[in-house]
Order: C-alpha cells, then structure tokens, then sequence
C-alpha cells in the first residue's frame, strides 16, 4: 500500500508541475512554432542527445496521460523529418503507453477487483480469447482516447508484452498520418486541419477492416473445417436433434414450433434420465421418506408418533407410477403430434450433414439436414476400484429397476459419493429404514456449499440417520464368506464396511462416444468443446444439456435449448451467446438447499468484498407454524449496496423460494425492490422481504435520521 500511495504522490506532483510551470504551453500548436527554430537549432548540435530527450519528453507525457502527444507527434515530423520522426514516436508512443498501462494496473487493478470482482472477470475471459483483436481494432480509431485505453486495459488481464506490441503496430497508421503532417508544420493551422472528418472516416474504416477481415479468415477457417465433405445440394431436414432428453425435447420443440422440419432421435425412454432415472423418480422417493420421518415425529406436529410399515415393492411402484403420470408429456405420441418427426434408435453423424439412424425396429435410414444438435446427456460415472464389477453395485440410474421386486428396504446401505445426488439417496433410505454409511473423500458433504451450509448438511443427514464418513477414501470392494465389504481408509489407516446394498453416486460423465464426433474430429475431453454460441468444430454442429456443461442439470439444458436451436435455424442472419449469469440449484435434502449466484466461498476465491446479510427462518411466523424453523436465508451483496450477488436459501421450499431472487437476479432488481413488494401473509415467501428488510436495517441512513429526529422534536414544540 505504501508503494502504491507513494507512486501517486510522485505521479500528482509531476502533473501539478507540468501546469504550474506552463510546459503545457510547448504542447500547443502555437507554442511549437514559436520554438521550432530554437529546437532546430539544438538538435544540429547535439544530434543524439537531442533525439534521446525528446523520446524522453514524449513517454513522460504519454505515461502520465498529459494532453500535448499529438502535438509532440507533429513535431517530430517537423525536427526530425518523416522517417527518423515516424520511428522515434512509434516506440515512444508504445513505451509510453505500456508504462501508462503499468502504472493503472498497479494501483487500480486490486482496487477495482474487490469491488467489480464478477464483471471484471467476465470483461478477462473475454481478454484472454481475443484481447489483441480489439486492442488492435481500438488503436486503429482515433476516436477512442488512446490514453483511456492505456489505463482501462491496464484493468484487465491482458499480457504487457501483447499490450505493447499490438499498440506499436496497431498505431502505425496513425503516427505516419500525424508525422508527415509535421513536415508541413508551416502549413497547419488548427490540429482539425490534419483529423479532418474525411480522415476520420477512413480510420473508422480501417477499423472495421479487422472485423472484415475476422469474418474472412472465418470463412476459410470453415472451407478447411469442410473440406473433403460433399455439401447436399438440398436437405431432407433443417435439424436433426439427438437425444431426447430436456436439452433434446426442448430443441426439437422450438424448431417444430417454428415449422422447421425436426427429427428427434432416441434410442431409450423419451424424456430422458431426468424423468426415468434422476429428477423425478429421486423426488418420488424423497417425498416418501420425508412423509415416514414426519410419522416417526408426529409429536412435533401435536400428534402421536408411530413407525411406518411399509412394503418396500410398493414404494418403488409407486415411484414408477409416477414416472408414468408424467411420461406422456414427453412421448412420441405428443411430440408426433406437435410435429416432431421422432425416430427411435441409435444416430451416428457420417458426415456434417448426414446422419445415419439404426432403428430399434431393424431398420436403418439415413437423412441429409442443415444442422445437428447433439444432445445424448450423461451417465452416472463409476470408478475403476478394485472389485466394483464383482461388488453388485447399482447407480442412479439402475437402482430402480434393480430395487423394483425388493420387497423390503435394504438393510445395510452404502452411498459412495458426498455430492447432491449420494446425499438425496442417503437420507431418502435412512428414512425408509435402512442402515446407510455414506463416504466421502473430501473432508465435507456438498462440496461446492460454503462450509457452513456443508457443515449444516453433514448434521441433518446425521440427525436423519445417516453414518457420514468424510475424509475417507475408498480402495477396494470385497467379497469374503459370502459377505460384501468396502475397504476405505482415513489417515492411512484401513477399515471395512459390511453392506448388502452400495449406490454409486460419485458424478456424472458426457455420453460422448458412439455418434460419430471422433470421427469428424470434433473435439471432446470431459465434455464436447463449443463456443459461446454452443457451436463444435463444425459450425453447423452443435451441442446442449450435460454433454456440454458447465452445469448437468436439466433447467440447464433447457436453457441451452433455446440457443442451440435458434442459432442452428437462424445462425446465418443472428447468433445468439449462452447467458449464464444466473444458473440456480437445489439440493432435496430435507431441509433443501438451494443456491444462486456467488456464495462466500466463491467470493473470497475471486476477492470480491461482500456483505453477508443472514435471515433465520426461526422468525418466520409460517415457519414457526410449521414446526420447520431450522435454516436460514443468506444474501451476499456489495458493501452498502443492495444489488444481489448471490443467496443460499437453506430451508423446507428452499428451491421454490429461490425463484424471486432468481428473478432479481435476471432482471437487476435489487433488495429495496424486494422490501417494497408486497408478499403474502404468512407464507414462506415472506422470509425473502425479511431479509430484505434485514438488510435495510444493517444499512439505515443513520445520519439522516439523526436529523430527521431533531425535526420530529422541533414539531412537537
């Protein structure tokens, strides 16, 4: 900080003395041709050392952003004539404004990190793709303020070597405009005789010529990206969608919708593992479970508490049941009718524009279409641990079948994996009566929660009945005199757990093999490789949902939706990038937890000061009404401002009550929008105003009111 407060000393005092002494006077067309004859004559005597203080001269006053380079530009043309002129300002004029960049990222850059943290690293990511592109473009335009660039890249992240060099060359054009008009300094009058609009214009011009030129390497870049590929001269279909999951459903939805001619490909169950093995049958169970526990607890409720009976087999039925409610808003049937043409079986893209379709039936067809989606989803990841394939586990997606024709719950379970869905499932078969160790490597549970909501998550899957190993890493699986085992270790040291039943929920992975982009060269690691415009190698191939990422979750994946098929059916015309300033999630714990934005622990990772406004639910009257008062509401804001950096809303209707802030989000609407939007009494809506007004309080202006309550005693005489 003392470096800092002392390079502004030296920096303020050399500007005050630039205008105390009257130097500005020299930078002005009148003072240089009033001195001209007297610089002439210097510079014939000491050739040398006169060039070496005029570069001196000329990168004080770009690094202190003093007005007067554009005179000093002139008279180099006019004392050292067009060449020896053109190359001493152009590495002045460089040097000068890297300094000057130098300068505002050592003594700004921390400074406007803290408070615009989030902002400044959306404007770096863009810096890091293509920051030389619109430095060049901006040096290029004598409209912009050279010396507001120099300070405001010296914000960002971009390289001081790419800076440099990109400036020097970016503002040839310029400098030879400025210096061959010194020569003729005799014959200017006014600084508008040399920027004449015309010549305005023509920068501006020579400014877009990167663009032009941008979309012409674009253009090869797509001739090489095709080339050995025949075009169709016409196409069966304007898309064709694989998978039919959210991503895929919603896609082919909104290209029927805009009567384009869509075939829908799947080779399993419509409506995805969301609806067949994730999302929906999770939350079935879950809502069993919960309705047990709060049988087992009825005292809360003024009642007398029982233990459930329950048949396992019909549980699970029940389960399906509602799998099958749901299934037919995601059917062929339906989407028959809204004019998808749906094919069930296995696509493999042949060519950019082919796609070949193995029909569960037997058949096989093959359609030539304008653009792809690729949309296959993902799959439970399992781990290459010694013994897995002979331990009988089951996954996310196969425990429904595999659990269907128990007729009673598990007894001893393990769920390996501490994330959203090893937690959901641990409290879920806690509940329902079986003995669950859950074992985690990571010292917490969620461990993309703030440790506190990791901590709280940890003690209500404990209080459920949960055994929560953490820290405990798992070697191997084994199986001795008929009994199963799980060997794991914490500091070193081994121990196995016994079980009869073990869910496998340690992530999800892309369904990336099998449909052809190895072949075509599209690249893939964890997930497919796309621009912002959801866009993979081939331009008119793109991808949606948890093939993609960066967030698996289906709101997601309906959210790529809309961009992936509006830019495949209008790409040609307007192109649309993925927004993904404000993604929510729930987990369905019971209390859930739900979140949006940044929490603590992302804030204080991107050093972004914030104020943490906490609301308990302990205070909610429907809360207390309910017997459910444990959680609580955190807001992170900017430092006395109101708008909304992020919540963590952990309660019962967590997930549903995130959604007003999700819109406040989306929308800019900050905390005194909230306070003053009327909420329902008493609904759990209401813990939303309370924080807001909790917040208000925090941050009353307590100044005004001093003097607002001398009026009120004035007036009471």
């Amino acid at each position: 900080m003392f470096k800092k407060i002392a390079l502004v000393a030296v920096l303020v005092a050399a500007v005050i003395g630039f205008f105390y002494f009257d130097l500005n006077t020299y930078l002005t067309l009148e003072g240089l041709k009033g001195s001209l004859d007297t610089f002439t004559q210097q510079i014939e005597e000491n050739p040398l050392v006169s060039i070496g203080v005029f570069f001196a001269i000329y990168v004080a006053v770009t690094a202190l952003s003093l007005p007067g380079a554009a005179i000093l530009t002139l008279a180099a043309g006019a004392l050292f004539g067009l060449v020896q002129g053109f190359i001493i300002v152009s590495f002045a004029s460089s040097v000068g404004a890297t300094v000057a960049f130098l300068v505002a990222r050592f003594i700004l850059r921390d400074t406007v990190r803290k408070r615009f943290g989030e902002k400044l690293k959306k404007i770096d990511e863009g810096v890091e793709k293509q920051g030389a592109f619109y430095l060049f473009t901006l040096r290029l335009v004598p409209v912009f303020p050279f010396f507001l660039i120099n300070l405001l890249m010296g914000l960002t992240s971009i390289k001081t070597w790419t800076f440099y060099w990109v400036s020097q060359v970016g503002m040839l054009a310029g400098t030879v405009v400025y210096v061959n008009a010194g020569t003729q300094l005799a014959q200017i009058d006014s600084l508008s005789g040399i920027v004449s609009p015309g010549l305005i214009l023509s920068f501006v011009l020579l400014g877009i010529f990167p663009w032009i030129a941008k979309a012409i390497v674009a253009f090869v870049e797509r001739r090489r990206v095709y080339k050995g590929y025949k075009k169709p001269a016409k196409f069966d279909r304007n898309l064709i969608v694989i998978g039919a999951g959210a991503g895929g459903l919603v896609t082919s939805y909104i290209a029927a919708a805009v009567k384009a001619k869509v075939t829908l490909v799947e080779a399993g169950e419509m409506g995805g593992d969301c609806l067949n093995y994730g999302c929906v049958p999770s939350k079935a169970l879950i809502k069993t479970a919960k309705v047990a526990n709060q049988m087992r607890n009825a005292e809360n409720y003024g009642l007398h508490g029982v233990e459930p009976t329950m048949s396992f087999k019909t549980v699970m039925q029940r389960v399906h049941n509602v799998i099958a409610t749901i299934a037919p808003v995601d059917s062929v049937e339906r989407y028959t009718g809204l004019g998808v043409d749906v094919v069930k079986g296995y696509a493999k893209i042949i060519d950019p524009w082919t796609v070949e379709i193995k029909q569960n039936d037997g058949g096989m067809q093959t359609l030539t279409t304008k653009s792809i989606v690729v949309a296959t989803g993902a799959s439970p990841f399992v781990p290459p641990l010694p013994g897995i394939e002979e331990s009988g586990y089951v996954t996310s997606d196969t425990l429904w079948s595999r659990f269907a024709e128990l007729e009673a719950t598990p007894k001893r379970m393990i769920v390996l994996g501490g994330g959203p869905i090893g937690c959901e499932l641990a409290q879920a078969f806690a509940r329902l009566g079986s003995e669950v160790t859950q074992v985690e490597r990571a010292p917490h549970l969620m461990g993309r929660e703030d440790k506190e909501v990791a901590e709280f998550s940890e003690a209500v899957l404990r209080d459920s009945g949960v055994n929560v190993l953490t820290s405990h890493d798992a070697l191997r699986f084994e199986n001795k005199d008929g009994g199963k085992t799980l060997v794991v270790a914490k500091d070193g040291k081994e121990s196995a757990i016994e079980y009869d039943e073990v869910i496998v929920a340690v992530g999800r992975k892309a369904r990336l093999n099998g449909f052809g982009l190895e072949e075509l060269g599209i690249q893939f690691d964890r997930t497919i490789e796309t621009d912002e415009y959801l866009q993979t190698l081939m331009p008119n191939i793109f991808a949606a949902g948890d093939v993609v990422g960066p967030y698996q979750f289906t709101h997601v994946a309906a959210h790529h939706a809309w961009y992936a098929a509006v830019n495949a059916l209008f790409g040609t015309f307007k192109k649309f990038k993925v927004d993904y300033r404000v993604i929510p999630w729930t987990t369905f714990i019971d209390p859930e937890v739900a979140r949006v934005g940044l929490n603590e622990n992302d804030a204080a990772e991107q050093g972004i000061e914030v104020e943490v406004t906490r609301y308990e639910f302990e205070e909610l009257d429907r809360a207390i009404a309910e017997s459910a008062i444990k959680g609580f509401i955190k807001v992170l804001t900017p430092p006395g401002k109101d708008k909304i950096l992020g919540v963590t809303i952990v309660s019962e209707h967590a997930g549903d009550l995130l959604a007003e802030f999700v819109l406040a989000m989306k929308h800019d609407l900050g905390l005194n929008k909230l306070l003053g939007t009327i909420h329902a009494y008493p609904t759990w809506a209401e813990g939303a105003k309370n924080t807001a007004g909790t917040w208000k309080r925090a941050n009353k202006p307590e100044k005004l009111l001093s003097y607002v309550e001398k009026f009120h005693t004035w007036r009471r005489g």
